[in-house]
Order: C-alpha cells, then structure tokens, then sequence
C-alpha cells in the first residue's frame, strides 16, 4: 500500500512547532484508520527528542506508567515530544495527566500528543479533568480521496469497502475481507473497546443491534420497529441508549428530523448512518452494489451522510406528508437541504417543498457524479456551496 499522509498531518505538525503550546493534542477517531501511523510520522518529522509509547497492550496499565514516561521526557534536554498512543486504556489517565500538566505546563519543555479510539471514555475523561488543556485532532474514516490515491479504487469499490485501509488486500475474497472486518475490526470495539466505557448489561443484544442497524443504512427506522426484529429482549429505551453507545465508538450517527421545535426532534425516530461502507457490508453482500441499485442508493446516501458528520455541521434529516429531503446541514444559521439522487425511487418534490416551508435555506442537489465529487473533497461548507 501506497503511504498516505492524511488531511490532519500538516495540522499537527503545525501546532507542535509552534514556540510556546499551551494545550495537549488529542487525536481521536475510530480503529484501524491511522493514528498510530500518523503519530509515527509526526515522529519522524520531529527533530528534538522524543518519547513515544502504547498503552494497547494485555498488561492494564496504571498511573504511574504516565508519571514514568513523563519524567523521562522532561529530563531529557530541549523541547521533547511526548506521545501516548490508545490512552483511555490506563487507568485513571486523564487524573494522572491533570496533574503533570498543570505542574510543568509553565516549563514549556514537552509537546505532547494523546491518541485513543473509545470517545466514551475519552470524552470523559478530556471534560471531567483535562477540560481546558486540550486540542481535539479528528482522525476519521478514509474517505473516496484517500481510497483513490491508496488503492486506486473508484467510487463503486470505495462504497463496497471503503473506510479502513487494513483489509483492501483481502478484497478480492470478500467472505474473507468480511471475517477480517467482523473479527478484527468490529469485534473489539464492540466487546472491548465500549465495554470497558460503559456498562453493557446485555452484550448479545447490543451486537446484534449494530448488525441489524447495518441493514438500514440512511434510513429512518423506529426504535420499536428494531425492537421488534431482534431476538433478545429489550426496551425502547435499552435501545436508544445502545444506539449512544454505538455512536460513541465512531460506528454509527443519529439524525434527528429537522424541525424548529426542539420537541419534534427528540421525539422523532432516528436516521441511521453508518460511518464507513465497510461496516455496511461486514454483515451485507458487497456484490449488491452491482445488482441492486435500491441498495446502491441507500449505500450511497449513508456515504454522502457519513462526509457530511465529518464537516462538523449540525445534521438532520426532513420529512413532511410526501415530501422529503435527505439531509439538512447546518452551519450556524446557514441552512443546506441537500437531496441525494442515487438511483432509488423516492418521493417526488422534495426540494421544492423544503425550500417553500424554509425559504431561507439552500438547495443542493447530488447525483452519482456530483456526489462523487463531494466524496473526493474536504467536506466543509464551502465544498458543497461550490456544488450548487
């Protein structure tokens, strides 16, 4: 595989050069998608001394491992990078941290660089102790771009396997691209990685959640309705909470429909988006792709969903009677209705009835091309006004 230098590299290496950094840079993001190679290059692009170590080991690890790798950075000469990869996974970190921070903050001596793939715990974490001494550095899924320049795949097999560079080798034999996926991505966020966060009272039931949440990628879906087609027993509300959970762990996002009452939204059944294609067809036939374009359309809207949670924009979905728009992003008070033509059959007027009850907002259309582009971009507002 070709080495690719992701969008948020520059970004980091920018900031640890700076003369005097008051903040710890934490690069959060799902597994399997980079950050230990991207602190590894941030390590060979430093000149100074440096410290790196993994706390993703078998061995639980403790304070007093971060006490011992921050003193052996501190007392070596000149400024020193320090980087700590898989935090979340040593007990109490985020104390030990406080403490070592505010005590030598002043001393300017290290540029520290944090990395972890659970944000339940590191969320936690980051706002009970560490609440203004951080900088967050996203570390998402791969998107089309990173495919295309990796793998030279088109947009066809970035939405059959996109997401997670480690198993393209594998995928000329899907059944076994799909076990790789299961087993060695998916399976430890969902039996480790969330679990050791937050209390799953029922494990099987929040596995075959997620898997049944692959089934309706970009669809609305009732909470009830996912209720009724799982095997173990739940509630709504055990329901909703797993669905929090999933979101956590970088799996899934949950689109509320657009509405000016804060009341409609929460009540409203969710919109399920998958974050990555791949997890989409770990429990999914890639080859539905091919023959199926209903699955195509859903597919392809979860992509263009998935780029759109990744701008950082507020996003909802929109639906009235007959009408419907895909997407509603929103920066600030700047309003996009985005609609998806992906080959599906779909409501009519949708556009033209979103725009007549919010005049306000911004119309745009994205058809297989067009919204190819916006895959192969930066997605950022500016991105997708230029598609208009």
């Amino acid at each position: 595989m070709k080495q690719i230098h992701r969008f948020m590299l520059k970004e980091l290496q920018a900031r640890i050069q700076e003369e005097s950094l008051p903040f710890i840079q934490v690069v959060i993001g799902p597994r399997q998608t980079g950050k230990s190679t991207l602190i590894g290059q941030i390590a060979e692009s430093w000149h100074g001394n440096k410290e790196l170590a993994s706390a993703d080991g078998v061995v639980p690890l403790g304070p007093e491992w971060i006490s011992f790798l921050w003193q052996k950075a501190i007392e070596k000469p000149g400024v020193t990078l320090l980087a700590i990869d898989e935090i979340q996974k040593v007990k109490n970190w985020s104390e030990a941290l406080k403490v070592l921070f505010d005590r030598d903050r002043l001393s300017n001596k290290l540029r520290i660089i944090l990395s972890g793939s659970a944000s339940l715990s590191l969320q936690r974490g980051l706002t009970e102790s560490l609440a203004g001494r951080f900088e967050l550095v996203r570390c998402p899924h791969w998107g089309l771009d990173e495919s295309r320049e990796a793998f030279a795949w088109d947009l066809t097999t970035h939405l059959k396997f996109g997401g997670y560079p480690a198993p393209a080798a594998l995928i000329k034999s899907p059944p076994r691209w799909k076990n790789f996926m299961q087993d060695g991505i998916i399976e430890p966020v969902l039996g480790r990685d969330l679990q050791s966060a937050v209390q799953i009272q029922k494990p099987a039931l929040f596995r075959q959640l997620f898997a049944l949440t692959m089934n309706y990628p970009a669809q609305e879906i009732s909470y009830q309705k996912l209720l009724g087609q799982l095997q173990d027993r739940g509630n709504a509300a055990t329901i909703k909470h797993y669905l929090e959970v999933l979101k956590g762990g970088f799996l899934i996002e949950i689109l509320e429909k657009y509405s000016e009452s804060g009341i409609v939204r929460k009540s409203s059944s969710p919109k399920i988006i998958p974050m990555a294609p791949a997890l989409i067809h770990a429990f999914n036939d890639p080859s539905l792709i091919d023959s199926d374009p209903e699955w195509r359309g859903r597919v392809f809207e979860a992509a263009i969903g998935a780029h759109l949670v990744r701008s950082g924009c507020e996003l909802f979905y929109w639906r009235e009677d007959n009408a419907e728009i895909d997407f509603v992003a929103k920066w600030n008070r700047e309003v996009f209705g985005i609609e998806v033509k992906s080959g599906r059959r779909k409501r009519t007027n949708g556009a033209v009835h979103f725009k007549n009850r919010f005049p306000h907002a911004r119309i745009v259309i994205l058809d297989w091309n067009t919204g190819g582009q916006f895959l192969a971009m930066n997605p950022t507002r500016e991105a997708l006004q230029a598609l208009i």
